[in-house]
C-alpha cells in the first residue's frame, strides 16, 4: 500500500483521529468524552449516521458552491475555536498601562498552555465573541444555564515572577453596561463618599460606611442598567505579576520590594515626571524621538510644567534638554482618599500607590489568623473568590454561621502591576487576581500600529514578531 493510498484508507484515518481524541480527553481529565470516539467510528466506519447533514451522503466535494463554503467555514470555526481554547489566542494592548514594555496598538499572541487552558465556565457561547454579542450594546453572548465549575487542565509550568499575564478583571463580575469602562464597585465607593460629604456639608448625622455604600448601589441599580457576569466573561486585563502566592510584598517611594529584596528594574518601567521649562512648550519631534505619544503630553502653561510617563532614559535625556529647568519623579503621599481608591479601601491601612504595604500574598491552603483588623484584606476574598457567608458583629467574625478566628485559602492569589507605574488600575487599586481568573501568558507581538501615525509609518517595524519579556 502506498502513501497516498495509506492517507486514503479509513481504518488509518479513523484510528489517527480517535488517537488524537483520545489524547485530549486524557488532556482534559473528562472520560465522559470518550463517548465521542463512537462518533468518530461511525463517521469514519460504518456511516449510519450523516455526520455533515448540510450536503449530501458521500459528497466529498460538493458541486454547489455555497455548501462548499459552509463546510469550510463549519470546519475553520471548530478548529478555530478549539486552538484559541487551548492552545493561543491573539490579544490587542488598548491602553498605556505597560508602556513602553508592551504599547497602545501591540497585537499580541497569549499563550493558554503556559500555565495550563483553564475550561470555559460558560461552554455555551456565541464563537469569538467574548461577553456581547456582536452588533450590539449590552445583549450576552452566551448562556448561563449551562454552567461548569472551575478547571484548569495540565499546562508547561506556574506563573513565576514577573510574567506578563493575562486574566480575567477580578472586579469585573459586576457591570454597569452605561458605564462598562468603569470598575462598579470604585464608583459605588466614590458616589458613597459623596453622599457622606454632603451630609457633613448639610449638618445631618453621619451614618456607618456600609449605609453610605448600600445607598449608593440602591440608586445605581434603581437609575442605570447593571449586569452580573461569570469569571470567564469579565473583561480580559494584562499586567506584570510582581508577588506570587506566599510573597510578602511592599511598596515604598514607588520601589517594590519582594521578600524584603528590590524588584529588578525593568529597562521600559516608566513613572510619571513633572518637567519643569523657561516657559515654553518642548518641540512635538523630541518627544516623538523620545517615544513620548500625544496623548501623554500634559503640559500645564500656568506653571510652564509638563506631566509625563517617562522611563529612566527619557527623564535623563530631558534633564540635558535646554528648556529644561527640572525633572522631578511624581509621588502621591495623599492618604486621605485611600479608604475609596486604594485596596484595601479602609482607613486602617492609609496606603498609595507609591507607599502600600506590607502585605502577604495568599497561597492555597496556608492559614491566617483572622481579626477585624486585618479581614478588609482578605474579605472579599472569603466572600466572593471562595464562595463564603461572611459576617461580623462587633469584633466577632462568622464565616457559614460558625465563629472564627482564622481563614484557610482554597485557591492561590497573585498581585499584578502595570509597567506604566502611575498610570495603571492594577492590584494596587483593587486587590488579588485569583487563580481561576488567570488566562494566559503573553508570549509575542506579531503587529503593531503606532494611531498616532499615518498609512505605512502606522506600522512599528520593530516590534513585529518580538519576543514579550
Amino acid at each position: 500500500m502506498t502513501l497516498k493510498e495509506l492517507l486514503k484508507n479509513r481504518f488509518f484515518k479513523f484510528g489517527l483521529t480517535a488517537l488524537v481524541y483520545i489524547l485530549w480527553v486524557i488532556w482534559i481529565e473528562n472520560f465522559w468524552f470518550l463517548f465521542g470516539v463512537l462518533v468518530i467510528f461511525d463517521f469514519h466506519i460504518t456511516k449510519i449516521v450523516n455526520w455533515t447533514f448540510w450536503k449530501k451522503r458521500g459528497e466529498s466535494k460538493p458541486d454547489n458552491k455555497v455548501i462548499e463554503w459552509l463546510d469550510a467555514l463549519i470546519f475553520a470555526v471548530i478548529a478555530a475555536t478549539l486552538i484559541r481554547m487551548f492552545l493561543i489566542e491573539a490579544y490587542t494592548i488598548p491602553t498605556s498601562s505597560m508602556e513602553k514594555t508592551l504599547l497602545v496598538g501591540d497585537y499580541l499572541f497569549v499563550s493558554k498552555v503556559s500555565y495550563g487552558p483553564k475550561l470555559p465556565n460558560t461552554p455555551i457561547s456565541f464563537p469569538f465573541a467574548h461577553h456581547t454579542l456582536p452588533l450590539t450594546k449590552d445583549k450576552k453572548s452566551y448562556v448561563e444555564w449551562v454552567k461548569r465549575p472551575y478547571k484548569r487542565i495540565a499546562g508547561f509550568g506556574d506563573i513565576k515572577r514577573n510574567d506578563i499575564v493575562v486574566f480575567n478583571f477580578p472586579t469585573g463580575d459586576t457591570v454597569i453596561l452605561e458605564m462598562q469602562n468603569q470598575d462598579y464597585y470604585s464608583i459605588i465607593r466614590q458616589y458613597a463618599d459623596e453622599i457622606k460629604r454632603r451630609d457633613i456639608q448639610t449638618g445631618n448625622p453621619i451614618k456607618t460606611s456600609d449605609h453610605y455604600k448600600m445607598m449608593s448601589r440602591s440608586y445605581f441599580w434603581d437609575q442605570f442598567n447593571i449586569t452580573v457576569r461569570p469569571v470567564d466573561k469579565r473583561e480580559n486585563y494584562i499586567k506584570r505579576c510582581v508577588a506570587i502566592p506566599g510573597d510578602s510584598l511592599l511598596i515604598e517611594h514607588g520601589q517594590v520590594f519582594i521578600n524584603n529584596e528590590k524588584q529588578p528594574h525593568f529597562e521600559d518601567m516608566q513613572y510619571d515626571y513633572f518637567v519643569k521649562t523657561k516657559g515654553k512648550e518642548i518641540n512635538s519631534k523630541h518627544f516623538e524621538r523620545l517615544n513620548i505619544a500625544v496623548d501623554d503630553r500634559r503640559f500645564i502653561s500656568s506653571s510652564s510644567m509638563y506631566e509625563l510617563p517617562l522611563t529612566n532614559e527619557s527623564a535623563e535625556q530631558l534633564e540635558d534638554f535646554p528648556l529644561v529647568t527640572s525633572v522631578k519623579r511624581y509621588e502621591n503621599t495623599n492618604i486621605n482618599m485611600a479608604n475609596i481608591s486604594i485596596f484595601p479601601f479602609s482607613a486602617d491601612y492609609p496606603w498609595t500607590e507609591d507607599n502600600f504595604g506590607p502585605l502577604y500574598i495568599p497561597e492555597k491552603g496556608e492559614t491566617v489568623e483572622l481579626t477585624t483588623d486585618n479581614l478588609p484584606l482578605y474579605k472579599r476574598i472569603i466572600e466572593t473568590y471562595e464562595n463564603n457567608d461572611l459576617d461580623v458583629e462587633g469584633n466577632r467574625i462568622f464565616i457559614n454561621g460558625k465563629l472564627a478566628d482564622s481563614y484557610t485559602f482554597k485557591m492561590d492569589y497573585y498581585f499584578m502591576m502595570g509597567d506604566n507605574r502611575h498610570n495603571s488600575a492594577d492590584s494596587r487599586y483593587w486587590g488579588f487576581v485569583p487563580e481561576d481568573h488567570i488566562v494566559g501568558k503573553a508570549v509575542f507581538i506579531w503587529l503593531s500600529l503606532d494611531k498616532d501615525k499615518n498609512f505605512l509609518g502606522k506600522i512599528r517595524w520593530n516590534r513585529m514578531f518580538s519576543v514579550i519579556h
